[in-house]
């Protein structure tokens, strides 16, 4: 917090705007240690959106611990990689929340109304394989408070698949596309429109793609200048990267 903001805050709170709850929330420790896990309540502050939990290697108790306490703080809470054990756990303790098996993402939303979505975020893939790490990307976006919307099964080998979607590719602030196999897509898609393109490499693929090394080393050579990567199967970090484009954009519009 910068000495303005503590000044605007105890300001308020002179003028009964905020209450001393509402200082405290603010003036809380940066980071408060489960013992299994040390949260940082103030990222939001910082980088724009709360932290995110990554579930995979947690047991089913740390997972609901981090989430209760981060909604005892008053934060969203947004975890990745969940597994079935740590899925039927959290929808049992947090009926509120919304799971999606197929990105195995869980969304545990402050209560009340949220801010109408701002930004235009595309996702992309060249596969149905690829689905759940595109709708990783895309819950990723949307629990960012940016409009997403996606478009599945229009890889190269029916290159007419894609290029019919060019007006809509065109209108996007950013785009994500998902891709195993040769991971060729994101380069056409590139040459297409003057926005950025985050390329996530899938693990989609026979034996010679290696896991997604294959497409990520095609990715990373791409001659389209717009495309960036990410690692291989990290829809949640392109999502994240798309969000904040999105949402610079649309301040800045």
């Amino acid at each position: 917090m910068t000495a303005d903001e503590l000044r605007n805050l105890l300001e308020a709170v002179k003028a009964g705007s905020a209450s001393v709850d509402d200082v405290a929330k603010r003036l809380a420790p940066t980071a408060v240690d489960l013992g299994f896990a040390t949260l940082d309540f103030h990222r939001r502050d910082r980088c724009g959106f709360p932290e995110v939990i990554l579930a995979l290697g947690k047991t089913v108790d740390w997972v609901e611990g981090v989430v209760r306490r981060m909604a005892d703080a008053g934060q969203d809470c947004f975890v990745t990689r969940v597994d079935d054990a740590q899925a039927e756990r959290l929808a049992a303790k947090f009926p509120t929340g919304e799971n999606d098996r197929l990105a195995r993402t869980f969304w545990l939303p402050l209560p009340g109304a949220r801010p109408a979505p701002i930004g235009d975020v595309l996702v992309v893939t060249a596969g149905t394989g690829d689905l759940p790490v595109a709708h990783e990307a895309l819950n990723t976006v949307r629990v960012m408070g940016v409009t997403a919307s996606l478009i599945a099964d229009v890889g190269v080998a029916g290159i007419h698949r894609i290029l019919k979607h060019r007006e809509r590719l065109t209108a996007a602030d950013a785009i994500i596309v998902c891709a195993g196999m040769d991971g060729a897509l994101p380069s056409v898609v590139g040459g297409l429109v003057d926005c950025p393109v985050i390329a996530v490499p899938t693990s989609i693929g026979y034996g010679a793609s290696f896991g997604g090394l294959a497409a990520l080393l095609t990715m990373l050579n791409s001659c389209s200048a717009g495309v960036a990567v990410v690692n291989i199967d990290a829809g949640f970090k392109a999502g994240y990267v798309a969000a904040l484009t999105a949402r610079r954009i649309a301040k800045a519009r």
